[in-house]
């Protein structure tokens, strides 16, 4: 009996272990998987962050390359910090600073490359991409850009005839003739043709200070130089210079930096190159040279592209006429008496617009004169100094040869004018006005008539109560200036 017990005691408690046994073995089973599900993911995202992080340079590039930050100058040296795409063009820029300073979009702004290490400066072309420009610049140069009008920038469609006197320009050497102006703007941008350019510069020669004058001819292939006079054969010309890969220059003070024989430089420089050595530094005789050789150059290297920048203004305002269709809704009307009633006479129309505006300034005269009761005609000097101050032609305390320089930078052609403090007679101004890119200054004298004080640039033939109504005259009407008013100067503070 004690026997068959101990038996069934044995076999219960082997029953038992292996019971046991069986459950140790399915828990270390389900461990073991868990542990290889961990490991499994571990190594996985293990995986991910190795194939991210070796990504992760290329994706940050790509983000700087989307976005840069600019930094553009204002003519009073005022700048502002934009962040534009990489893509971005100097018109895309240019309307940016429009959209954000409450511009007139007169298509006239303009941006800028100025170079003080070298000297040199240039107007960017509306289809250039920035981003392309600011890389060419060397890492310890302090080059700006600046945005400021540049009206001549299209001005040659226009008038052709004031950028290419006839005794520099023809068709080619084996026709010796000349090229109607009425079609050289056409030949430039023809593709297969070109309108020759030539005539004297002086070139500064390499590696000496001494400048050397010769007879240049412009070619579509090239600037090349005669040895032998006048001489256009093959064999007696040289190469000066290409344009495939390199942009024109005005220099800014050639007489003092280079020793230049006259203060019409400009220079072809390599974009690769950031160095004076590698300028190749030209001088004209005179400003209307300058203009004739930088315009032909400019249209050979770019061609179309400047015409489709011309015209592309042009093109917006007619796809979206919304503007001119309410301009023709609107009518002249007269509320003076009991009724009003629709001006139908042109004639007369022109005559209230003129009454509203006299009365306007006298209103503005009574409410300036307010404050204590001086005198007519100063009151008249009060209204008048308030008045004017305010418009974007005056310039107040600006030098003689500060208006040179702004003037010449906004544009040399017919019109660009600006009215300015006189600097030898403080009672009086100065208009300044550019014509035949020459800058002409004309003095407007007060006049007192009677206690009523006018201004006058004719000794007092025709008189005006305030600038504004001078400046609004001659914009209608040359009178005894060379030519009408056309653009103003402007300047901004960014």
């Amino acid at each position: 009996m004690l026997g068959s017990k101990q038996a069934g005691k044995f076999l219960f408690n082997v029953s038992c272990v292996l019971c046991v046994s069986l459950q140790a073995r399915v828990f270390i089973f389900c461990f073991l998987l868990c542990r290889t599900f961990v490991w499994c993911l571990f190594f996985s995202y293990l995986l991910c962050f190795i194939n991210v992080s070796h990504c992760l340079p290329e994706m940050v590039g790509n983000l700087m390359f989307l976005l840069q930050v600019i930094k553009v100058y204002s003519e009073d040296n005022t700048s502002k910090a934009v962040e534009v795409p990489s893509d971005v063009t100097a018109q895309d820029v240019c309307q940016l600073f429009v959209l954000k300073n409450h511009c007139i979009d007169d298509h006239a702004w303009t941006l800028f490359e100025h170079l003080p290490h070298l000297g040199i400066e240039r107007a960017l072309e509306d289809h250039e991409y920035v981003m392309e420009v600011l890389s060419s610049w060397a890492m310890d140069t302090d080059s700006r850009l600046y945005f400021r009008k540049n009206y001549a920038k299209y001005e040659f469609f226009r008038k052709p005839l004031d950028f290419f006197p006839d005794h520099m320009v023809s068709i080619s050497s084996e026709t010796n003739g000349m090229v109607d102006h009425c079609d050289l703007i056409q030949t430039f941008l023809n593709s297969s043709t070109c309108p020759e350019i030539h005539g004297y510069l002086h070139a500064k020669e390499q590696s000496r200070k001494s400048w050397k004058k010769s007879y240049f001819v412009l070619r579509r292939s090239g600037l090349y130089f005669s040895n032998k006079g006048t001489s256009k054969e093959p064999r007696h010309l040289q190469f000066f210079a290409d344009f495939s890969d390199s942009d024109v220059y005005t220099v800014l003070a050639a007489k003092k930096l280079h020793g230049a024989p006259t203060e019409f430089g400009f220079c072809v420089k390599s974009t690769k190159c950031g160095s004076a050595r590698d300028l190749k530094l030209l001088c004209a005789d005179d400003e209307q040279t300058r203009t004739c050789w930088i315009t032909a150059m400019r249209l050979l290297k770019f061609g179309m592209q400047l015409y489709q920048n011309f015209i592309q203004p042009h093109q917006k305002q007619k796809a979206s006429p919304m503007r001119s269709i309410s301009e023709n809704s609107l009518v002249a009307m007269d509320f003076s008496g009991q009724k009003s009633r629709v001006i139908e006479n042109p004639s007369e129309v022109l005559s209230v617009a003129v009454e509203e505006g006299l009365s306007w300034r006298r209103k503005s005269c009574h409410r300036l004169s307010g404050h204590g009761s001086p005198s007519t005609a100063q009151s008249s000097v009060i209204s008048a100094s308030a008045i004017h101050m305010a418009q974007p032609w005056f310039h107040g305390k600006l030098s003689r040869e500060e208006s040179h320089r702004l003037i010449a930078q906004q544009g040399l052609i017919d019109g660009v004018f600006l009215l300015r403090d006189s600097q030898s007679n403080p009672k009086t101004f100065v208009l300044s006005l550019c014509y035949m890119q020459k800058i002409k200054h004309f003095q407007i004298l007060p006049v007192d008539d009677e206690g009523e004080l006018f201004y006058s640039l004719d000794d007092g033939q025709t008189r005006f109560t305030d600038l504004i109504q001078l400046v609004d005259f001659y914009q209608l009407n040359r009178g005894v200036l060379p030519c009408k008013l056309r653009h103003h100067c402007a300047r901004i503070t960014l």
